[in-house]
Parts: C-alpha cells; structure tokens; sequence
C-alpha cells in the first residue's frame, strides 16, 4: 500500500498539468501583495495632493521607486494569472484564446507604462538634484 499526500494526488492533475504550480503561485503572489500593498498605499497617498516637486522628491527615492515596480509586477502577474483563470473556466474555443491573449495583453501595457513612468520620475529627480547642488 502507497501513501500519496494532497499534493502527490493532486500533481500534474487538470487540462494543462500545471495546476498545482498556478494555484502555489497564486497563493504566494496574493500573500505578498497582501503585504506590500497597504505601504504602497501609504507612500501613494502621502503623495496625493502634494506638488509636483513633492512627487517627484518622494519617487526619486529608492524604496518607493522600488515599492512602486514590485507592486506593479507583482500585481500584473497575479491579474493575468486570476484572469487567465476565470478564462479557463468560463470560456471554451477562440473566446478562450482570445480572452487571455487580451488578459495579458493588458497586463503587460500597464505593467510597461507604469515603469516607464517611474522611470521618468526618478530621472527628472535625478536631474533637479544634479542642478540644485
């Protein structure tokens, strides 16, 4: 007689065989979203409001900059993968394919927008640090 845990039975199970991978990524995604996002939230909001320069001062900092790029592709990653989810489950033929084409797809242009915009804030700090000194 074997002895087969949870996992053992439940590996390589579903239409794709990566059920257990998704559902562990998920899993780990959401507790790590659970706890940097109420800081980000706490370093977004202290900008809400603020001037222009005061923006810019607080994501020319390192931690925020990098708060910011961590729950932004972090969160993208787990929305494509929630939906690519859903998709899976309540679509069947081309809508499927063109659901999680469309998932991604979106995912990936926030994801790149958001960086880009950082990336931009974090240069023009640089920038109006360099000339102030």
């Amino acid at each position: 007689m074997r002895y087969l845990t949870a996992r053992k039975r439940a590996e390589g199970k579903g239409a794709s065989g990566t059920g257990t991978e998704h559902h562990w990524y998920m899993t780990m995604s959401a507790v790590g979203l659970a706890f940097i996002v109420p800081v980000f939230l706490f370093v977004f909001g202290s900008t809400i409001g603020a001037p222009q320069e005061a923006v810019i001062a607080t994501f020319s900092r390192p931690f925020p900059a990098i708060l910011t790029a961590l729950v932004t592709v972090v969160g993208m990653r787990h929305f494509a993968k929630g939906a690519q989810m859903m998709i899976e489950d309540y679509a069947q033929g081309s809508a499927r394919k063109a659901g999680i084409i469309v998932a991604y797809s979106i995912s990936y242009a926030v994801t790149a927008v958001v960086l880009y915009a950082l990336a931009k804030l974090t240069l023009i700090g640089f920038f109006l640090g360099i000339m102030a000194h």
